[in-house]
């Protein structure tokens, strides 16, 4: 079974949906986003070959071969974030998946809340159940902290201003930030969906760095 099977790798189905008139995915019938098995993942990732081999990029790497392998056992395509160009339009995904846009512009999901994160999507050729979408959390969401949280207001309906906000973790001001987004961690949803923080300073370390 394909959950089992991204389940010993750390991965689970985040959503799916049935792909129409969509070039990307022509011949297959459903289409399963994946992301990080909380808190599974990460012990798993450090255990690793990408991870111990000091080479950039690991988790992408990671990804890549552990869902091309699954994908080959499943006779599926698979896609990633980082392919391309032409780069396959996986935010038009992730909302046909379930995802929803926060008030800081982020994608927000009902389980992650803004932790909403993707190795990859797997389109399959037959059609396989899959878990309904959940509703955007951030409309029953009272105080919506995430739109303050921001020590320098990098992240607003407005957009992300990308520059500020790797520019501030490079300051001692900014240090405390590199144990995890300010403006994630504040979402209530995020608080419960077991993200390590160790895993939220490698990947603050990782956007500083590139």
């Amino acid at each position: 079974m394909i959950t089992a099977r991204l389940k010993s790798e750390g991965l689970t189905v985040v959503g799916g949906f049935r792909p129409e008139d969509d070039t990307w995915l022509e011949g297959c019938q459903t289409a399963l986003l994946i992301g990080p098995d909380e808190p599974h993942f990460w012990p798993h990732f450090k255990q690793q070959p990408e991870y111990l081999d000091g080479a950039p990029d690991p988790m992408d790497r990671f990804s890549k071969r552990a869902l091309h392998q699954i994908a080959q056992e499943h006779e599926a395509k698979v896609y990633f974030p980082s392919d391309g160009p032409p780069y396959p339009p996986f935010i038009q995904w992730a909302f046909q998946a379930g995802c929803h846009s926060s008030p800081v512009n982020l994608l927000v999901h009902g389980t992650s809340g803004l932790f909403a994160s993707f190795r990859g999507i797997l389109a399959l050729k037959e059609r396989v159940a899959f878990e309904p979408p959940q509703p955007n959390p951030c409309r029953s969401c009272a105080t919506q902290p995430c739109q303050t949280a921001c020590p320098i207001n990098a992240l607003t309906p407005k957009g992300y201003d990308v520059e500020a906000c790797r520019t501030y973790l490079g300051t001692e001001a900014g240090k405390p930030c590199l144990s995890g987004c300010k403006v994630r961690l504040a979402c209530p949803v995020s608080q419960n969906f077991g993200r390590l923080v160790e895993q939220s300073e490698f990947h603050m370390r990782e956007f500083l760095n590139n």
